[in-house]
């Protein structure tokens, strides 16, 4: 296992994205009605619903959201008819791009995700076309102060996890796909309750991209990041820490 990163850029982007908080709402609405429909509405005897659960009262969801967001699930709304889409494709630089989505209108997310891709230089693949670039894992992210490196590397060898990474930003732990709710609950009960719990997606290796790339690049995961149907985007660009510094000045 391993205490340090070269992922550090991947997963995660700071900055204006965290105060579209309409959107943010509305993602994780989404994410709660669709873990309510293919699973039990008892967060208890629901892993991911109970993860989604957790991620709204993270980002400061209203209870009322919440609840409404459930009651979707059974209810004859389109709320009941989301489905679940994954596009893949190479973006500026020839990175790989998985982006996951919850539609209730499949050939306009098609569309618009394509017209992303394609304004910005990309090229939008067929299923599986780039996912051979990464590894399907288990997710589970908790913030800095949920504690030092090493004692987070301790939990997570306890609990069965593969790898952590931590930074200044948090901690991301990883774990086997079928893993994943052993994990979280062991963790749970060592460290207290995760920000993130989910399946993700992991690069095995990454694409450097140089200052003019990663500011198309930057701009074209920010379209995808603002479409409402857009739940996650996993890519697979390295940007230097001076680049990234420069970007956001």
């Amino acid at each position: 296992m391993a205490g340090h990163s070269q992922f550090k850029n991947i997963m995660y982007r700071k900055g204006g994205q965290d105060a579209k908080r309409a959107k943010l709402f509305t993602k994780l609405a989404r994410e709660i009605t669709v873990s309510c429909k293919v699973g039990s509405p008892d967060p208890d005897a629901n892993p991911r619903l109970r993860a989604a659960i957790a991620a709204a009262k993270q980002a400061s969801m209203p209870k009322d959201n919440i609840e409404r967001a459930m009651a979707r699930a059974t209810a004859s709304s389109d709320g009941a008819d989301l489905e679940e889409l994954r596009y893949e494709g190479y973006g500026p630089g020839q990175v790989a791009v998985i982006v996951e989505c919850l539609s209730d209108n499949r050939n306009r997310t098609a569309a618009e995700v394509r017209a992303a891709f394609n304004k910005h230089g990309g090229t939008m693949g067929e299923t599986n076309s780039v996912a051979f670039n990464f590894e399907r894992v288990g997710l589970i992210r908790y913030p800095a102060e949920a504690g030092d490196a090493d004692a987070m590397l301790e939990a997570a060898i306890e609990a069965g996890a593969d790898d952590v990474v931590s930074d200044d930003s948090g901690h991301d732990i990883y774990c086997q796909p079928d893993d994943l709710n052993a994990v979280r609950e062991a963790l749970t009960a060592a460290r207290g309750e995760p920000e993130t719990a989910r399946l993700d997606w992991r690069p095995n290796s990454t694409v450097p991209v140089d200052e003019a790339t990663a500011q198309t690049l930057l701009k074209f995961l920010d379209v995808l990041d603002d479409n409402d149907d857009v739940q996650r985007v996993a890519a697979n660009y390295e940007i230097a820490d001076d680049v990234l510094q420069k970007l956001s000045a």
